[in-house]
């Protein structure tokens, strides 16, 4: 079947054009704009697979696999010239050569995404602390945020520790501050008395490793420090810091004049600076699907360009139609501004990893528009991405690349049904219907991987999100503009008010939705196999036809396979097993699963993870809560229990403090499980059950235990290989 031609251009048969070899290419000018869409979004999706198959390595690849990487990118080369050799000799039809050529494209960006990733991991190497450290800490400060624990922090480079050489010494050491006091500004170098130790692995085997995002970030100690913060020399002039400081002083000055938590969040959206949101302010706009709104994303970054594009080209048609030089491209000048202003935005906020990566999609937009190209189109959304991903591979593993992109796909391929659906509806209806579809449709393409990611579902985020998005749009993002060019002549404040208005209507309705009945729902925590499973199946399902020249039997069975891969990512998410017993990475935490829930051994101690696995369960539980689970019994310090197994009963004992101290054997439960924050003696024979004591989980990390017919099934967070760089 011939591929379809758009107008304009010569009306032969794709078969037509390779017999009389004009054309060697699937993609040549005027092939219809959805094919090409299909392969910049296969191109992308390769470099990601490649990049994302290079972090599932479980150990860190050597010169072997790099070279393997060379020798196939190498022979991706050399494989088009050999089948045009073999095509113009009359050895190979034209077809084919193409799909070869394309076969060895898509294995050539792979290579190469698995390359960028490795050469990014080395790039940013840099010293992790290896061991616990408590002393004087000196470094300058380049950034302020708040914790969870609504604890302010510091971050910190040219780290100088005490008795600590250079070549160990961390780049950068993030530590929060348990005494409130005034804050250093960005720039001072200051000194304080802080805990340091490495950054903490994952609560669990397969959970989150916070040591890789640390990594990548060249975040070599994270701590603690009780005592006030001394400066030991003043910020110096110019610079990049003082441009933060420029930015962190226009985020107090709107705090201020706007106030409470309305103006932490106008700032937050305006600046990036979310130091003064208070964890409450965050928790309610999780539990409505309204925390997006509050870090600086796509959404700002399109609004913004939006408005501007729209004032400028408006104001372009105004000036042509009272006697201005028609000539103009109105629209161009217009993307230009919109380009300027959202480059400064860029700035004002901060130039955070979202931001950037929501900027080059709004850039790659408005530079379509400037060379006369589709400004939406999933070619555009491919360019962003495959940018992002040379820029920064790791992007890929994070949840606001993949919920960002996953959205903007969705609706892009939603927007040519609603032009055809919209000019059938009266036009009064057409913006409130728009909202709805396109929130519907990001919320759809978004809900799964928020899902996978932290365990749980906002059932009335549709709602929110309608209810807060127009105002966003209206009032806070063009106040934001307005304010920030009034503010020179001291005209700010009705714009600052404007902003005002729209942040506590978003607070109100936060605060209204977390209250509801039913506004979150915790599920299980997702095995890593479901999101790849889940994108294959959906892009197999949605995007256009690209092999077997658009036979409708080619794309049923493609959606087919779609089909079978959601299904079986499902499956794989509902059949998931949780471990029966979780040891935490010090020891100090010890939970078991029973029919009521996991039951921790104490109601404190370890609460950082216990806290992660209840999440990951679907438990909405506190650790206090749980531990009154009947199971446990014993003293504070020596906690132990039976459990159930098909063939008999299982002890397990958990000793901490200076109960856990002594030799293993003599602790020992009989074929159980003794598990200890401190060091046990061995001695030289085996202990006579399985020994997990500080030497052990210091080596191997946190651990989990599954109970079956067959026996114990131990598995470690970090396994006996050689482990990747983070670790």
């Amino acid at each position: 079947m011939p591929l379809t031609v758009s107008k304009g251009t010569a009306c032969q048969s794709w078969r037509q054009r390779y017999a009389s070899g004009t054309t060697r290419t699937s993609f040549g000018d005027g092939i219809d704009e959805r094919l090409a869409d299909t392969a910049a979004g296969i191109a992308c999706s390769r470099r990601a697979a490649g990049g994302g198959g290079w972090f599932l390595l479980p150990d860190e690849p050597g010169a072997g696999f790099y070279s393997a990487l060379v020798l196939v990118g190498g022979l991706c080369l050399l494989l088009p010239a050999l089948a045009m050799r073999l095509a113009d000799a009359g050895r190979l039809g034209w077809i084919w050569t193409d799909r070869l050529r394309l076969a060895a494209l898509a294995l050539l960006v792979v290579a190469v995404g698995a390359g960028l990733a490795g050469l990014r991991a080395h790039m940013v190497a840099a010293p992790v602390l290896e061991f616990r450290y408590y002393g004087p800490v000196e470094g300058r400060v380049i950034g302020i945020d708040r914790s969870a624990r609504d604890r302010m922090r510091l971050l910190l480079d040219q780290v100088q520790l005490q008795r600590v050489p250079p070549g160990r010494t961390p780049a950068r050491v993030r530590i929060s501050l348990l005494e409130p006091g005034d804050l250093p500004v960005p720039g001072q170098r200051v000194m304080l008395t802080a805990h340091l130790g490495p950054p903490s692995g994952p609560s669990e085997p397969g959970g989150f490793d916070f040591r890789r995002l640390a990594w990548f970030a060249r975040l070599g100690a994270v701590g603690y420090a009780r005592t006030p913060v001394l400066t030991v020399e003043r910020p110096a002039e110019g610079g990049t810091l003082a441009l933060h400081r420029i930015r962190m002083s226009l985020s107090e000055a709107m705090r201020e004049r706007i106030g409470g938590q309305a103006g932490a969040v106008a700032a937050a959206l305006m600046t990036g600076d979310r130091s003064g949101i208070a964890e409450r302010t965050n928790q309610i706009m999780r539990d409505s699907n309204l925390y997006h709104i509050v870090s600086i994303s796509g959404l700002h970054m399109s609004m913004l360009a939006g408005f501007v594009y729209a004032a400028l080209r408006l104001s372009g048609v105004a000036m042509q139609g009272v006697g201005g030089p028609r000539a103009l491209p109105a629209h161009k000048l217009a993307a230009a501004g919109a380009l300027g202003a959202s480059a400064l935005y860029l700035w004002l906020s901060g130039g955070g990893v979202a931001t950037e990566r929501s900027f080059i999609m709004v850039a790659v937009m408005l530079l379509a528009i400037i060379a006369d190209r589709r400004a939406v189109s999933l070619r555009t959304v491919a360019v962003a991405a495959g940018i992002v991903l040379v820029l920064t591979p790791e992007a890929l593993t994070e949840p606001g690349f993949q919920m960002s992109f996953a959205a903007t796909v969705a609706l892009i391929l939603m927007q040519e049904p609603w032009m055809r659906l919209s000019t059938r509806l009266p036009w009064w209806t057409r913006p409130a219907l728009m909202l709805f579809v396109s929130s519907f449709v990001a919320g759809m393409a978004t809900a799964p991987i928020a899902a996978a990611h932290f365990g749980r579902m906002t059932q009335y985020g549709l709602l929110a999100n309608m209810m807060v998005v127009p105002v966003v749009g209206v009032l806070v993002m063009p106040g934001g503009v307005f304010a920030a060019l009034l503010a020179p002549l001291g005209l700010a404040q009705p714009a600052l008010w404007l902003m005002g208005l729209g942040t506590r209507w978003m607070l109100a309705v936060a605060q209204w939705i977390s209250e509801l009945e039913g506004s979150v729902t915790l599920v299980p925590a997702a095995p890593r196999l479901v999101l790849p499973l889940m994108a294959a199946g959906a892009a197999m399902i949605l995007l256009g036809p690209v092999g077997g020249g658009g036979r409708r039997a080619f794309l049923l069975l493609r959606r087919a396979t779609g089909g079978v891969l959601l299904v079986a990512s499902a499956l794989l998410w509902l059949g998931a097993k949780r471990p029966d017993i979780l040891i935490s990475a010090e020891g100090d935490a010890v939970a078991v699963m029973t029919p009521a829930g996991r039951a921790p051994s104490k109601p404190r101690g370890g609460s950082f993870a216990v806290a992660n696995w209840l999440e990951a369960d679907g438990d909405a539980a506190d650790q206090a809560a749980a531990a009154a689970r009947p199971l446990w019994q014993g003293t504070a310090s020596d906690r132990w229990a039976e459990l159930g197994r098909p063939d008999g009963r299982v002890p397990i004992r958990h000793l901490t403090g200076k109960a856990a101290r002594g030799d293993a054997e003599t602790h020992c439960p009989p074929g159980g499980i003794l598990v200890a924050d401190g060091n046990l003696a061995t001695g030289a024979g085996s202990p006579p059950c399985l020994v997990l004591d500080t030497a052990y989980l210091r080596r191997h990390g946190a651990s989990a235990i599954f109970l079956g017919a067959d026996g114990l099934a131990l598995v470690s967070a970090d396994g006996t290989g050689r482990g990747r760089l983070w670790h």
